[in-house]
């Protein structure tokens, strides 16, 4: 289920001194946005924020809880979100802190999307060269 109005509200305030803080609903949960970049989402108003390699170890506490995930084919497949603790909404400046380093991974996500093989073939591309001949 996506964000309540109230919910989606409270952490666009929470998160502004990020920046520029968006939401956008995306299979039946809520996409949080900052200047673009998908750092957490909210499903039955609960908050999960992006995790990777990088900063896995951070949050630990987080790991308490079950990963955001969804059932495919009869699969469970783990999302890289993991629940916000409930703690962190009693502090704004922690709350951001967190949302920093799920900043953080979301550009590094980005920067992986970025330079993988269909990067390499829209770059291929855009100068002409013919399909799976490109320039490494």
């Amino acid at each position: 289920m996506v964000a309540s109005a109230s919910f989606a509200e409270f952490l666009r305030e929470q998160l502004a001194p990020l920046g520029h803080v968006t939401m956008r609903r995306m299979f039946g949960k809520t996409g949080v946005f900052c200047d673009g970049l998908m750092l957490g989402m909210v499903a039955d108003n609960t908050l999960y924020f992006r995790v990777d390699d990088h900063n896995r170890a951070a949050f630990q506490e987080a790991a308490s809880s079950p990963p955001l995930s969804y059932e495919k084919r009869g699969n469970t497949i783990d999302l890289s979100f993991w629940r916000a603790p409930e703690r962190l909404f009693d502090e704004p400046d922690e709350l951001v802190a967190w949302a920093r380093l799920a900043l953080a991974a979301a550009q590094r996500v980005a920067l992986k999307r970025d330079a993988g093989p269909a990067a390499k073939s829209r770059a291929a591309n855009s100068i002409g060269l013919p399909p799976n001949r490109h320039a490494e």
